[in-house]
């Protein structure tokens, strides 16, 4: 990979540094993300609860608190609709636990991901009402729902949509009660990257200060914001602003977990029980896989059960279930990998491509998604993976930094192919007839070439800054965890240090892991070099003891009582002298 070396104003890391009276590396890494003054250094490295923008800025709230406060005092039916990831299921937990904190009684429907797939349908509105429903929240989902609001409407049920997917275009929502959603038109909320479950605590957190007052909410904020925490990390929404108030926030009160649910997932996760507490690296890696795997392999219901049982042991039982779908879905995601790259590596036309499209038969919907990420991964390609199931293709995208997804997916030349389709600027999902497969490859090749060059798609590891290993020590370690919780657009630093000498062979760990360790000179401090999912790659580099090495890599911790201590996370390796490293 190229290494991009990303430069900043000395000036003013020098100056920030001495203002804040932090670590020159801190300061250096708040510049590097953009934070150049002091204020909003600071709201950065200390986020806070009066951090967080009134709910009532968000356009549509005060009618959707309306409505749900009548709903609630007049004893109506109410039902919320969710989606199967984790950001919809722990959005569901969030209001679904508000408006009983209230006294409403509230029920919920997710779909099944494969016998309904994505979106809001007309025939659970149809049950619902003839159930005596009249008030449906949706949650992480309907800002593109045109006919099912309009058939709520023409049933006489009031819908309040609650979203954060971009609308359609600049002026088009669905015809709702109420629609709250940051991103839609006319909508002056601040900060507008937040997740599904983030917009439905929005929401709670007005209903429970209008019902219960503003005291009692504020007591009961810190265990929502667990929840927000957990959604926000799994979804990848960018950790600034209040998603970095969520996340942190949240971690620290994940260390203390009280619902039974949490801690039984925790358990079986294997997360919680270090001396550090809960990271976001736990909850993106460890925790929000098993809560995904219910709505990937079997029902996302499971979730919600979860998290709002109070029976220890049947907690237990969940936990235990979502364990085991998590190992089934890995090893289903393996068998589909790899058909996938073998596909590529033999197609010269998709190897040429700027952008891929893959489609196979018997793929499971459920991890499409995760196999399109790890093939930008290994391809540095924007990706569309989609599975065949008879005449109907259901695909799901992922992307490469500077290639907005959902803008192409728009674009006039594939927007006519899909019969449906939403998202992100780095993720997306979508239906679309098999028969137009192969014209949505053509049409997304093209639209990509007009976005990206051929650089774009060259492999490359953004590198904060250079070190030497006498620079590795517990004090930078240290001083590196102000920037924490890590996430999107806010990466972990990654830092060079070059001539690094291999002591010892290489080691292979779970058949695709790699361990090194290297030191500085003959007689330096050793480090352990951890190289997850690379196990291939540095295989093929035929690595001997004594060899001198440039590394790309992440500091961290083991904190094993009897053998812990700094270890290096890598990111790429070069013999030394040769990597290539250029100013960003």
């Amino acid at each position: 990979m190229r290494w991009l070396l990303k430069s900043f104003d000395k000036s003013s890391a020098a100056r920030l540094g001495t203002e804040l009276g932090v670590p020159a590396i801190v300061a250096q890494l708040l510049v590097q993300r953009g934070i150049n003054d002091v204020a909003t250094a600071r709201l950065f490295l200390t986020p806070s609860l009066d951090q967080l923008h009134s709910p009532y800025m968000m356009l549509g709230m005060e009618k959707a608190v309306e409505r749900l406060s009548s709903a609630i005092t007049n004893k109506e039916e109410m039902l919320i609709y969710g989606d199967y990831d984790v950001d919809g299921t722990v959005a569901v937990v969030i209001l679904k636990t508000a408006i009983e904190l209230c006294g409403g009684t509230v029920d919920f429907h997710v779909p099944h991901r494969i016998r309904e797939g994505y979106g809001m349908k007309d025939d659970v509105i149809e049950a619902a009402a003839a159930a005596g429903v009249r008030l449906i929240i949706s949650v992480d989902t309907g800002i593109r729902a045109f006919a099912a609001a309009q058939t709520a409407k023409r049933l006489g049920v009031d819908l309040i949509v609650t979203d954060h997917h971009l609308p359609e275009n600049d002026s088009s929502i669905p015809e709702a009660l109420a629609v709250l959603n940051p991103n839609q038109p006319g909508c002056e909320y601040p900060y507008k990257f937040l997740c599904g479950a983030g917009v439905a605590f929005k929401l709670a957190q007005a209903l429970i200060a209008k019902i219960r007052g503003e005291a009692e909410c504020a007591r009961l904020l810190p265990s929502f914001i667990k929840m927000v925490a957990i959604a926000t990390i799994a979804d990848a929404v960018p950790l600034t602003g209040e998603n970095r108030v969520f996340a942190k926030l949240g971690l620290d009160g994940l260390r203390r977990p009280v619902n039974a649910g949490l801690r039984a997932l925790f358990e079986v996760a294997k997360v919680g029980d270090k001396p550090g507490g809960v990271s976001a690296t736990d909850i993106g890696f460890r925790v929000a896989p098993r809560l995904n795997a219910a709505g990937r392999m079997d029902v996302a219901r499971d979730v919600i059960e979860l998290f709002t049982t109070k029976d220890v042991e049947r907690s237990k039982e969940l936990a235990a279930k979502l364990h085991k779908l998590n190992a089934e879905r890995q090893a289903e995601e393996l068998r589909i990998l790899a058909a996938m790259q073998i596909r590529v590596d033999t197609d010269v036309e998709l190897q040429n491509a700027f952008c891929l499209v893959v489609d196979g038969d018997g793929w499971h919907r459920g991890v499409i998604g995760i196999c399109a990420t790890r093939l930008v991964e290994r391809y540095g390609k924007p990706t569309l993976v989609i599975a065949r199931d008879g005449e109907e293709g259901h695909g799901s995208g992922r992307s490469i930094p500077g290639f907005h997804l959902l803008d192409a997916l728009d674009h006039e030349s594939c927007k006519p192919l899909f019969s449906r389709y939403g998202g992100h600027s780095h993720a997306v999902g979508f239906g679309i007839p098999c028969d137009r497969i192969p014209a949505l490859r053509a049409a997304m090749d093209t639209y990509a070439r007009t976005k990206l060059s051929q650089g774009d798609l060259e492999p490359a590891i953004e590198v904060d800054g250079e070190l030497s290993m006498t620079d590795l020590t517990h004090e930078l370690y240290k001083s590196l965890q102000r920037l924490e919780p890590f996430g999107q657009a806010n990466r972990e630093p990654v830092f060079i240090v070059r001539g690094a000498r291999m002591v010892g062979p290489p080691r292979l760990l779970k058949e695709k892991h790699m361990k090194l360790r290297v030191a500085a000179g003959q007689n330096g401090r050793v480090f352990d070099v951890l190289a997850w999912r690379m196990a291939e790659n540095l295989q093929s580099l035929n690595l001997i003891a004594g060899e001198t090495l440039d590394l790309a890599f992440r500091l961290d911790e083991n904190q094993h009582p009897e053998f812990g201590g700094l270890q290096l996370i890598l990111c790429d390796l070069t013999r030394a002298a040769v990597a290539a490293t250029a100013q960003a």
